[in-house]
């Protein structure tokens, strides 16, 4: 057989080619296929940055860890305090989205420490105040209230006082922090560090109004504000009304408020025998705090399986290390009260049935179990409450007396008044509510100067080789198998007998320089010149999880998928596909599995692979740049 040209046609140019007589012989590939990948897309390498694309506030996590390898700790922290604004808050306190997505984790059983190594960069940087923004003397004329000082309203505050707008923050609190203040007991977050982190903002400006009570929208709009953002938060815990909850009130408590009343030095001790209903994070800093307060037989109890527990794995661990025992599928029928006192629980036993996808706890027709307290911790959960907003307002409200919300630039259904936080879609984390306060403020900007609230501002993007030789690159390459370090606590007989004394210590700067190494860098993009490959398949070769393919294209990515070397399973990771090369074959890789080495640059003769750092940083109201 003689080879003609070789082309990439389409379906309708095929039809007029076989009806051309005089036409040269061609090979025709294919007529339909999937197209090259569009990696100008700024989302397409920030999807490959798992860790960084989980974060709710997309902190550009591997540009941290290598600065903290480096032992560049202060400008470690500031990449973090452009994105989360609460990097010595979050390093203690987060919910660690980036941490199931790191890819170490598929290496590994446990992922890099992203959480604590942000808490490194936090203890020892140097002092950021020649680094902090700029507060212009002339403002541009707006003022903006802040109902609330968590951390959703400081982020809206910090976003938008370095472009000139008057802000007054209003909460009923000595202090700013909100519910990292009142909910977080001060052995996991220290006030010293929650008071430097909340400063920073507040010196940037913030006419704040402590101890101020919010009773009326309408009186506040009244005051001519050009803006108001709501980030109250969900206040109110959920209670339990099962048979006797009023006839021994005084020893059954709501969860955040009781940890609000301790952490305001409201309450001191609690009874020998403690019961924590519930198995969220809020059940176990109730459990934790009570132990420290003089609790001797603490015990969580919890309708759902221990494997189903809301709170996060360490959360649970930290728990019973302080030896509090987790009780579950049991479900409260009633509190025991005998003589006006507290006697304890009674519990029915259960068992989960999975139907359909849907859990069911069943009456195991064990005997009902009575479990004795002296106090009762209720930490089932926690709504939004908002008795201070009218209702003739035009401001609309669902069913569940939520505010109805644009989901993506915050606005209600009333002109120039925001929601964030959990005020607006419901409880969530810190994390959550910083990436909300963020797009809350390009939303008041954006209203403020009469714009259009849909016209989102673009994120800013770099893209750069780190090539410094034929086979060298700026950073460390090479994957090593690493297992996770053990961040060291202090001596559970000293935590247990002062409440604010921190339990993790941190890491020492020569385990966090470890832990860093086991970051696979995945922010260095393996970039791909069609142009360049001269299809000798050695990338395909050397590369040690199989993600790379040269195969002809197919017209459905799912048959595509599957015929590569190894089957791209992850349909939530997309596909790197080059253009046609000149064997008709394109280049396919599976970035999911991608380890980001750098042996597919390394070993290619013609430099048809170049490893380049993708920097990604989320817009800021009036595209206002940190670091």
């Amino acid at each position: 057989m003689i080879w003609g040209k070789i082309m990439w046609i389409t379906k309708l140019q095929c039809l007029l080619l076989l009806t051309c007589a005089k036409m040269e012989q061609l090979w025709i590939i294919n007529y339909t296929c999937m197209e090259r990948t569009n990696v100008n897309n700024p989302e397409y390498y920030h999807k490959v940055v798992d860790c960084q694309y989980a974060c709710p506030a997309h902190t550009p996590v591997p540009e941290y860890i290598r600065l903290i390898a480096a032992g560049k700790y202060t400008e470690a922290y500031m990449v973090n305090w452009e994105s989360n604004v609460f990097p010595g808050v979050l390093g203690r306190t987060c919910d660690r989205p980036c941490e199931p997505a790191c890819r170490r984790g598929r290496v590994e059983e446990e992922p890099v420490a992203i959480c604590r190594l942000k808490r490194v960069a936090a203890d020892h940087k140097s002092s950021i105040q020649h680094l902090l923004p700029s507060i212009p003397e002339q403002k541009n004329g707006k003022r903006v209230a802040l109902v609330g000082g968590g951390p959703a309203s400081l982020t809206v505050a910090r976003d938008l006082a370095p472009l000139g707008y008057e802000i007054d923050l209003y909460d009923d609190q000595m202090k700013g922090g909100g519910m990292m203040r009142s909910q977080i007991p001060s052995f996991r977050l220290p006030a010293e560090v929650l008071d430097e982190e909340v400063d920073q903002i507040l010196n940037l400006g913030i006419s704040a109004h402590f101890n101020t009570r919010v009773n009326s929208l309408r009186d506040l709009m009244a005051k001519g504000y050009d803006a108001v953002f709501v980030g109250t938060g969900a206040p109110k815990g959920k209670d339990l009304e099962i048979p006797g909850r009023h006839d021994a009130g005084a020893n059954i408590h709501i969860g955040i408020q009781w940890l609000a009343s301790v952490a305001f030095e409201h309450i001191h001790q609690i009874g020998k025998k403690v019961i924590v209903l519930g198995g969220g994070n809020t059940a176990m800093d109730c459990c934790r705090t009570a132990r420290r307060l003089g609790g001797e037989q603490v015990k969580v109890v919890v309708r759902s399986p221990f494997a189903e527990m809301k709170a996060s794995p360490w959360e649970k661990e930290d728990a019973m290390h302080e030896d509090i025992p987790i009780i579950d599928n049991h479900v409260p029928k009633s509190f025991v009260v005998e003589n006006g006192k507290l006697k304890g629980v009674m519990f029915e036993k259960v068992s989960p049935v999975y139907e359909d996808g849907k859990r069911k706890l069943k009456p195991t027709g064990e005997p009902d179990v009575l479990i004795e307290a002296d106090d009762v911790l209720i930490a089932i959960g926690q709504e939004n409450t908002f008795p201070w907003i009218e209702r003739d307002l035009g401001l609309e409200f669902d069913q569940w007396g939520m505010p109805i919300i644009n989901p993506h630039n915050f606005a209600s259904t009333v002109k120039g008044v925001f929601f964030g936080g959990d005020a607006a879609l419901g409880p969530k984390n810190i994390i959550t509510a910083v990436a909300q306060g963020h797009e809350a403020a390009i939303s008041i900007d954006l209203y403020c100067q009469g714009k259009d609230l849909n016209e989102r501002l673009e994120p800013r993007t770099k893209l750069q080789s780190t090539k410094m030789g034929i086979h060298e690159w700026s950073y460390d390459n090479y994957v090593a198998a690493d297992l996770r370090y053990a961040v060291p606590q202090a001596d559970k007989s000293e935590t247990l007998r002062d409440r604010k004394k921190e339990v993790e210590l941190g890491f020492d700067l020569k385990t966090a320089f470890k832990e860093a190494q086991r970051c696979f860098n995945c922010d260095v993009q393996t970039v791909f010149a069609d142009d360049k490959c001269i299809e000798c398949d050695a990338c395909m070769d050397i590369c040690p999880t199989s993600c790379i393919t040269f195969t002809y294209n197919e017209e459905d990515e799912a048959a595509l998928r599957q015929k590569l070397l190894v089957p791209a399973l992850n349909l939530e990771q997309d596909l790197l596909v080059s253009g046609p090369l000149k064997t008709g074959k394109v280049m396919v890789k599976d970035e999911d599995v991608c380890l980001h080495c750098g042996l597919c640059a390394e070993r290619c003769p013609t430099a048809a692979w170049d490893m380049q750092k993708y920097l990604y940083n989320t817009a800021k109201a009036g595209h206002h740049c940190y670091v």
